[in-house]
This record gives C-alpha cells, sequence and structure tokens, in this order.
C-alpha cells in the first residue's frame, strides 16, 4: 500500500476541494497559497482572483478545506485562513471558531450551503453529460444529435469524461447502472426536444469553462507567478482564447 509523507496527504485531501462554480480542484486552479506542516498541526493560506468574490464561493471553499485536513487521522490542529478577501476577517473568524455559515454571516446568510451545493452539483452534472455526449458526436461525424435520446452509460468510451460524469451523477443521486440513459435532467428525467437539450447542456458547459478560464487569468494578474500553482487544462487555451471561442460556440450552439 503507498503510503503518503504529510505535505502529500495535504496535497491530496485539498485536491478534494472544489470551486462550486468552476468545478475544478482549488489546487489546479492556484488558489492554494501556502501549506505548513509542524508535526500534527496544519496551517493553509487561500487565494483568489478577486477580493470581491462571492463569500458563499469563499467561505464554501474555505470550509471544505478545513472538513478535508480536520479528516485526516494525524492532524491535531487546522488552521485554513483566506487572504485578501473583502470579508477575510468574517470568514476566518468563523472559521476559527467553527461557528458554521450561518454562525459567520448570521443576517447575511441568505441560502443554506446546502442549496449551494445542489445548484452548483447539477450544473456539473450538465457539463459533465455534455463533454461525454460531445466525445460520442466527434468520434462518429454521421452519428445525429437526435440519436443521443438513446444512449446509455455502456455506450461510452472509457475515459476522462466518462469517469467524471460518473461521479457527477454519484453526488446528484442519479443511477449509474450501465443500462442508464446519459441525457437526463437532474431527476433523471429525459428530454423530449433533444436538440435544445443538447444545445443548453453546452451554454451551461461553456459557461463553466469560459468562467474557470477567466479566473484563472484574473489570479495570474493579482498574484503574478500564481500560474506555477495552476495544472494545466486539457484543451491547452489561455484565458484569452477560451473566452472567444466560448461566445463563438455559445453563438453557435443556440443558433
Amino acid at each position: 500500500m503507498l503510503t503518503l509523507t504529510r505535505q502529500e496527504a495535504v496535497t491530496a485531501a485539498l485536491a478534494v476541494v472544489t470551486d462550486p462554480e468552476l468545478d475544478e480542484p482549488i489546487t489546479d486552479l492556484g488558489f492554494v497559497r501556502s501549506v505548513a506542516i509542524d508535526g500534527s498541526s496544519v496551517t493553509v493560506h487561500l487565494r483568489l482572483p478577486t477580493s470581491f468574490c462571492s463569500p458563499n464561493f469563499a467561505y464554501l471553499m474555505a470550509s471544505d478545506a478545513k472538513d478535508a485536513l480536520v479528516a485526516l487521522d494525524w492532524t491535531d490542529t487546522v488552521v485554513v485562513e483566506l487572504d485578501d478577501h473583502h470579508d477575510s476577517p468574517i470568514i476566518n473568524a468563523g472559521l476559527a471558531g467553527d461557528l458554521g455559515y450561518r454562525g459567520t454571516f448570521r443576517h447575511e446568510a441568505l441560502d443554506s450551503l446546502d442549496e449551494l451545493r445542489t445548484t452548483f452539483r447539477r450544473k456539473a452534472h450538465t457539463a459533465a453529460m455534455e463533454r461525454a455526449l460531445t466525445d460520442l458526436l466527434r468520434a462518429d461525424p454521421s452519428r445525429s444529435v437526435e440519436s443521443l435520446a438513446g444512449v446509455r452509460l455502456a455506450d461510452l468510451p472509457e475515459g476522462e469524461h466518462r469517469a467524471a460524469l460518473m461521479r457527477r451523477r454519484t453526488a446528484i443521486g442519479l443511477p449509474t447502472a450501465p443500462e442508464a440513459f446519459v441525457l437526463v435532467d437532474h431527476d433523471g428525467g429525459r428530454p423530449d426536444n433533444v436538440p435544445l437539450a443538447v444545445a443548453r447542456a453546452r451554454s451551461t458547459r461553456i459557461s463553466i469553462d469560459g468562467n474557470a478560464h477567466f479566473c484563472r487569468g484574473l489570479l495570474r494578474t493579482r498574484y503574478p507567478g500564481a500560474e506555477h500553482d495552476q495544472t494545466v487544462r486539457h484543451d491547452g487555451l489561455e484565458p484569452a482564447d477560451a473566452a472567444f471561442i466560448s461566445l463563438s460556440t455559445l453563438k453557435e450552439s443556440l443558433s
């Protein structure tokens, strides 16, 4: 069995924490500014692309990061702090006191974190579904969009996009049996208008991907050198290129 060093264990734990809107690990996005380990104590500093990123998103990531590190069997003291955000003092105090989301923001906490998680998990599923189905269309140009209605999970080739779709389906409670249909909404319902459903899924995926590229670029601008802490996206695009392509593809998918 592979034995991880404590540094590797911390990195692996933080890698399961995702930005809810961008659906990417905070480690890939470069949001982890620093990690300090002293015996059983861990201190992590996080950073975001702007000082005005949504406070509930910011709290969610910071809270998830702390939970992931507390769950390690060797940590006794875990400190997670968010740097350079306009609500950093509030968020950091809430995390330090284990006050929870509503205890941290009190009357300003308009929605529960559970509702927020559900909303973005559904969007992540839609994007993952579109990527998997687009793989099929690209592999077989003769396949019609309408034929996607009959595609089942067993028809998808093994690979990153299929694995991601399976994770997203599990997260929102959709079946993952081989015979399950791929093109469904978050309740498992099948669409009446397949081309429209695919176009809408594509616009959701484009929005997520475009925002991810944009935020990566903002982080690089705000923190010079942050690009060294970001993983290269599989599409290989720079933020400006992605934004242009996203707009062009969106217009095409909705035409």
